[in-house]
């Protein structure tokens, strides 16, 4: 039962932890402003610029909520060797992510997404990345890099964006770094590499992954428990969390227990991050002493928190509290 006293009690746990966060990480960039015309050149808005932001995206926002929550995140991913990189360096230095695990690469550019917003709506998004794997040299890169963190790290998260950054090869050196050093892994996958994580602590595909991985349909309560059964047994790893969007989560663990949970979010304004969000808590109060079924809960609602702000944001402590207070503990 998750009490006030024991929900205190993970979240003073955790402060401080080391967590890695591998994946691939972007500049998300936004350039605000209000649509009053169409051009006369083609039918398309007129934006009179008022604002440009930056955000730290993809893996990097999991870091960001990590730290929001009091721990100490070990960022590992690649970058270019351009200004957008720059960029991302100083924000994530500013937000007091550590750096140490990234790698700039001066043969592809830093993933960055930008969007356009007029009128507080969202009018178009330019890419820049490259999705091409990672070498050998940047594995091993990595790897060094988790090896010199081994002794302080309570976790290491896997977050693939299918950017390039997450190969078959990096994955098994990570996972059997991990369990030689008994270091708890989660993953959040995406459709290449689904099945390469064996052996990892927890898997948090979402629906559509699973659907799509298992190629069968997610929409009873039935088929859900008989895919979360399936991928404990294919992956042989120890819990499975199925994120399922507004049907909230169902966790899966490896001695049979299976618990649902409904989805927190009271009013949903945008679903950007909520995964983050949740695999980055759930990680957190993992390394304070809370069990799956805790961790679970706690991350159900912190994703819950950030699914009712518009844009991505991280979750906070007092915020998270709020939300659990509000809901849990009536």
């Amino acid at each position: 039962m998750l009490t006030e006293k024991r929900l205190a009690q993970i979240l003073k746990n955790s402060k401080n932890k080391h967590i890695a966060v591998i994946g691939d990480i972007m500049l998300d960039r936004y350039f605000w402003g209000n649509v009053s015309r169409i051009s006369p050149e083609a039918p398309v808005p007129v934006i009179d610029l008022e604002n440009e932001t930056f955000n730290l995206g993809g893996a990097s926002n999991v870091a960001n909520n990590l730290k929001s929550l009091g721990l100490n995140p070990i960022l590992f991913g690649v970058l270019g060797e351009d200004n957008s990189g720059k960029t991302f360096l100083e924000i994530a230095k500013q937000n007091g992510i550590l750096t140490n695990g990234i790698y700039i690469d001066n043969n592809r550019p830093t993933t960055v997404k930008t969007r356009i917003i007029g009128n507080n709506q969202q009018i178009a998004r330019l890419d820049r990345e490259s999705k091409e794997p990672i070498n050998y040299k940047i594995e091993n890169f990595i790897i060094k890099q988790l090896e010199l963190s081994a002794d302080k790290l309570k976790g290491i998260i896997l977050e693939d964006y299918n950017k390039g950054v997450i190969t078959s090869s990096l994955i098994k050196k990570v996972i059997n770094f991990a369990n030689q050093n008994q270091i708890k892994t989660y993953v959040d996958p995406k459709f290449d590499n689904f099945f390469n994580y064996k052996k990892v602590t927890l898997f948090k595909p979402n629906r559509k992954e699973a659907t799509k991985a298992l190629n069968m349909e997610l929409k009873t309560k039935e088929q859900i428990q008989k895919a979360g059964n399936i991928l404990l047994a294919k992956l042989d790893c120890s819990n499975v969390l199925l994120t399922l969007g507004s049907d909230g989560m169902m966790l899966f663990e490896s001695d049979g227990s299976i618990t649902s949970l409904p989805t927190r979010a009271r009013h949903v304004a945008d679903v950007s991050g909520a995964g983050d969000t949740a695999i980055a808590t759930l990680a957190a109060v993992n390394s304070g002493g809370a069990n799956f079924r805790e961790a679970a809960i706690i991350a159900n609602y912190a994703s819950g928190v950030v699914c009712e702000e518009p844009g991505i944001i991280a979750i906070t402590i007092e915020k998270l509290i709020q939300a659990i207070k509000y809901n849990h503990f009536q």
